[in-house]
């Protein structure tokens, strides 16, 4: 049986490092692991890019997986590039055709839906930025709160130091395909999640036909609790083995 490539799509204010202890577990399993940048610029252009990357790193049957922000772009770039066989939600959105991250979490509870957003984040502008267009950047205090609440404090820090900002225009983006509905899925839902609550995380995963697992964790559970994902991607390659 050829094992497939697993490769790890991070989210927004984190980069491929937020994958490491995922990673290392599946290489343990004799899986080859990729985990490729995610520009975090917009829907269409990551999407691309990721297709482009699937293309050309990659031969033979993919389980590609994708952690919050990195839901989407998996989703829309599943079809175009490579041989994708399943698709792992990662306390990530599973959008439909036509929804946005700002849509999705509109009225869901999460920490980030408020008022003022520059309460939880902080907004600046970058060179060659359409106009209207800026980065979204965490505040301290919401990494420690809301973003990543079960880290220990130093690895907290170094998510406040370490984000990748994630520009406005790509929450805003609608996706374009749902690649979820030809493609078997897995969904880890983190039940303390407050960025994207777990009713929300669920009712995009049920309405997906994601095989669901549950994890005690915050946003970042790849990294508190990296077990959850790797079994959730050890299930999907199996069936891609079957």
């Amino acid at each position: 049986m050829t094992k497939p490539t697993i490769v790890l799509v991070h989210g927004a204010w984190a980069d491929a490092s937020s994958w490491n202890a995922v990673a290392a577990q599946l290489r343990g399993h004799g899986f080859t692991v990729l985990a490729p940048p995610n520009a975090l610029r917009g829907v269409e252009a990551d999407a691309a890019y990721l297709s482009s990357f699937l293309a050309q790193r990659t031969s033979g049957p993919v389980v590609l997986a994708g952690h919050s922000y990195g839901g989407v772009v998996i989703s829309n770039a599943a079809g175009n590039g490579g041989d994708v066989r399943a698709l792992v939600y990662v306390n990530a959105f599973i959008p439909a055709e036509g929804e946005s991250i700002f849509g999705i979490l509109g009225g869901s509870g999460s920490a980030l839906d408020v008022p003022d957003p520059t309460t939880v984040l902080d907004v600046v502008g970058y060179p060659g930025a359409p106009e209207g267009d800026a980065e979204a950047f965490l505040k301290p205090d919401t990494v420690f709160r809301y973003f990543a609440q079960d880290l220990p404090e130093a690895d907290g820090w170094n998510v406040v130091t370490g984000q990748r900002p994630i520009t406005l225009s790509a929450n805003a983006a609608p996706t374009t395909t749902a690649a979820w509905r030809t493609l078997p899925s897995w969904a880890v839902v983190g039940t303390e999640d407050l960025v994207i609550p777990a009713a929300t995380q669920r009712s995009l995963a049920d309405r997906a036909g994601s095989k669901i697992f549950d994890v005690a964790a915050s946003h970042v559970s790849l990294v508190s609790q990296p077990q959850a994902s790797v079994e959730a991607i050890l299930a999907a390659a199996a069936h891609v083995g079957d």
